[in-house]
């Protein structure tokens, strides 16, 4: 939202995101809300298969272009902003000398190339419990066997490294702050305990060399403020402080809203993310949890490998009918029509099996790809109460429930959502994601933002939608094939993937 404000003023907030994909960046007025917004596009590498790869230094021009854009758009100069924090993928992985200049590209968090590593530090540390210890098993997502394979592969550039970091950690250092990782970096790496400190026995366990890690620090601390070649650079004013933003899916979450025990975020992107507010510690292996920017609250989260992806597919498949058109036609197909399972790139949380395979079944010669079409979207939003029923499992109630991001703008999917969930869905209309989350953490941090408790209705809210009580046993019965469906393919999907 943005509001008519006076152009002389001061006190803005800088909050950016640095996504796989492109750079977001707000600038926030604390009492009339966002008064511009910037996207600019950052390019993946994937020199080999497996491989997951972003430039710093592209983050950084896009940066630099975010800023020229965003004072202009808000009539106002660098020197009205007050305070910049900055959001990022986790646990991507920056490498640097001593003064912070990264040695090498960004490796993501999707980048699968350490297998033979995993696999490795799985025997050495067999018996290590890494779920209570870290928060997480050992996965393509720790950075342990990344920086193994940088050793092995690159021993120059590793031993070189003085500092390993995530990407947003590298921007704000770059920007002047000090050397430093944001808490749920330091989480989702496996190199630290609940405790902050580093985990001996894992790093012992890789037989390398590591540079001293880095001082976890929570959203919202001061960590500096822009220095002269920065402020050069990018326009921002020397001296503008510097807060901990924090990884992008928290903060996105918290953006929308979630900040009280049994709030939780549907996002309907190309994966399917759930994450959830619980004011007690929460592990379970077949999650994720990150720390919540409110200390004492957590936020157990998953990841569904496909959501929005199977319905490209579909529409790729179809001949690029419109996903619109194909709602219409399924708002009249009848409920549980099909049966399919949405793994059509495995499946991350909560069954973490890569080699199951999507599933359609009770096709006939009647079927109708309307009939297609809403069978995938109930399969996802079934994928979503399973993460449901292990939140429950743990005694954690979802008791309040929005849904965000591109397929949130169906109100079929949302429907669907409702009854499957049996709950009540509020969405949220151009909701600017983790940037939003950014700026508010460095709100918080200077002051000018009271509470974390300001996201709460910050955003422009859309309709409600409610359950159909006509719809919710049927989903019932069906989620329980839907289960049962999984039990009886899993080796087939198994057999299949091992032969392709």
């Amino acid at each position: 939202m943005r509001l008519e404000v006076p152009k002389t003023r001061s006190g803005l907030l800088l909050g950016v995101d640095l996504g796989s994909s492109g750079l977001k960046a707000v600038l926030l007025d604390p009492e009339h809300g966002i008064q511009a917004v910037s996207s600019q596009p950052l390019e993946l590498f994937s020199d080999k298969p497996g491989w997951s790869e972003a430039d710093p230094h592209e983050w950084w021009k896009a940066l630099c272009a975010a800023v020229v854009e965003l004072v202009k758009e808000a009539e106002c100069s660098a020197s009205a902003i007050s305070a910049v924090a900055i959001s990022g993928m986790v646990p991507a992985v920056v490498i640097t000398d001593e003064n912070g200049n990264s040695l090498r590209r960004a490796m993501l968090q999707n980048d699968a190339r350490a297998t033979l590593e995993i696999k490795s530090l799985a025997q050495s540390l067999e018996g290590f419990d890494f779920l209570s210890l870290t928060g997480s098993q050992l996965t393509q997502q720790s950075v342990a066997p990344t920086a193994l394979w940088l050793s092995h592969n690159e021993p120059d550039n590793w031993n070189r490294t003085k500092m390993i970091m995530g990407s947003y950690d590298w921007m704000a250092i770059k920007l002047g702050a000090k050397p430093h990782v944001e808490l749920n970096w330091a989480i989702e790496s496996g190199l630290y305990g609940w405790d902050k400190n580093p985990l001996a026995p894992i790093l012992e366990a890789t037989q390398i060399s590591w540079p001293a890690l880095l001082q976890p620090e929570r959203s919202g601390a001061l960590v500096g403020t822009i220095n002269a070649q920065a402020a050069k650079e990018t326009g921002l004013a020397e001296g503008t402080e510097i807060y901990v933003g924090g990884a992008d899916h928290v903060l996105s979450a918290f953006g929308a809203g979630l900040v009280t025990h049994g709030d939780c975020l549907v996002k309907l992107g190309g994966a399917g993310d759930i994450l959830a507010v619980s004011d007690e510690f929460f592990i379970d292996p077949r999650l994720y949890l990150d720390s919540h920017p409110i200390e004492g609250k957590w936020l157990p989260n998953g990841c569904m490998a496909t959501s929005g992806s199977v319905l490209r597919w579909e529409q790729h498949l179809l001949g690029d009918v419109d996903i619109q058109l194909l709602d219409m036609e399924a708002a009249t197909s009848k409920p549980g029509n099909l049966l399919a399972l949405p793994y059509f790139l495995g499946e991350k949380s909560p069954l973490h099996d890569p080699d199951l395979r999507g599933v359609i079944a009770g096709l006939h010669l009647g079927t109708t790809r309307a009939d297609l079409h809403r069978a995938f979207l109930e399969a996802i939003a079934f994928g979503f109460k399973q993460h449901f029923d292990v939140f429950a499992e743990g005694g954690l109630v979802i008791t309040n429930c929005t849904v965000t991001n591109g397929g949130s703008k169906s109100r079929l999917w949302r429907e669907i959502l409702a009854d499957v969930l049996g709950r009540n869905l509020t969405s949220i209309i151009n909701h600017p994601g983790a940037s939003f989350g950014a700026a508010v953490a460095a709100g918080v941090g200077n002051g000018s933002i009271l509470d974390w408790n300001f996201v709460q209705g910050a955003l422009e809210e859309g309709e409600i939608i409610s359950p159909n009580s006509a719809h919710e046993a049927l989903y019932l019965e069906r989620y329980e094939m839907y289960k049962e469906l999984h039990l009886s393919t899993m080796e087939i999907s198994h057999k299949l993937a091992r032969t392709r």
